[in-house]
């Protein structure tokens, strides 16, 4: 029997600039929003020291352990906290090779899986040991609306928006982040502002404002190495939606509509050969902490 439980939700970039470079890395200058996407951690305690990680779905059981950000997690959280090790089971549910954060998300709910099993309440910590595993890896660590920068160890909560909803089309083929990057620096993009504007637009639930600063630097690069992601690319606008964009480096691409109602219409009208599946933005965050959405229809009557 397991004796904790935590849950690491997916992500989408709901804007995303390259700054610049800094040791070998690309700097970022993105909003993202976790969805209603999540792989499940579940973690039991050992006697000895080690981390066995079992990988369930979406084709993770081939991942070598070796290169496995859930593995290194476990490690690096037992090596800093002197704790046990854990036998670690994962779930996923979020597709790999998509853009949508799946190996951070893992690596993150590991650590808040095993924070949970021995107690460890310095998220300061926590969140220095999830920098060092992924590039937003730190910001999965709570989710949500955020404004990341720098290599994504930069993390501005956004604070409880308005929901958005999003029809999410899955491409087969997954795209190469370090390939998707390596395309980009042959044909860069100058730097524009949309991630300062659409942060504002988020905190004053200016849906228009939302909508008009939605925009990915990786998006042409995404679509040049992978047909697949220029097809659904097109898919997704041929629904005049309020905006349409690829996510991180690829291969998925969403379309961005004002109701649920309007998903609903566009998938069951989408002829394209690509998966779809709507989703809407959700705060973990603000779920554990018993926080309420100002923007949810009921929950502000009477005040």
């Amino acid at each position: 029997m397991f004796a904790a439980k935590a849950k690491s939700y997916a992500k989408l970039n709901l804007s995303l600039n390259i700054t610049g470079t800094a040791g070998g890395y690309h700097l970022l200058d993105s909003v993202v929003t976790s969805i209603d996407i999540c792989d499940t951690v579940y973690a039991k305690p050992r006697s000895d020291g080690l981390i066995n990680v079992y990988m369930h779905g979406q084709n993770s059981e081939s991942i070598p352990p070796e290169k496995n950000n859930a593995v290194k997690a476990g490690e690096a959280f037992v090596n800093t906290f002197s704790t046990r090790g854990a036998d670690i089971e994962i779930y996923k549910n979020i597709p790999m090779g998509a853009g949508l954060g799946g190996s951070s998300a893992d690596a993150a709910g590991v650590l808040n899986a095993l924070a949970k099993l021995y107690k460890i309440g310095d998220r300061a910590k926590l969140k220095e040991l999830a920098d060092a595993l992924g590039s937003d890896t730190g910001y999965m660590l709570d989710g949500g609306f955020a404004r990341i920068s720098g290599r994504g160890d930069r993390v501005e909560p956004l604070g409880t928006c308005r929901p958005l909803y999003f029809l999410l089309f899955l491409p087969k083929t997954p795209v190469s982040t370090a390939e998707c990057f390596a395309e980009y620096d042959r044909a860069p993009d100058p730097l524009r502002a949309e991630s300062a504007r659409l942060a504002r637009a988020l905190r004053e639930g200016n849906f228009t404002e939302i909508a008009h600063n939605i925009y990915n630097a990786l998006e042409a690069p995404a679509c040049r190495l992978n047909a697949e992601t220029a097809q659904a690319l097109e898919a997704a606008k041929s629904f005049s939606p309020a905006a349409a964009a690829v996510t991180g480096s690829g291969s998925a691409v969403y379309a961005l509509f004002e109701s649920e109602e309007l998903c609903r219409w566009a998938k069951s009208r989408c002829k394209a050969k690509i998966k779809t599946r709507i989703v809407k933005s959700v705060s973990p965050a603000a779920k554990r902490t018993g926080m309420k959405n100002p923007f949810v229809l009921g929950e502000n009557e009477g005040k």
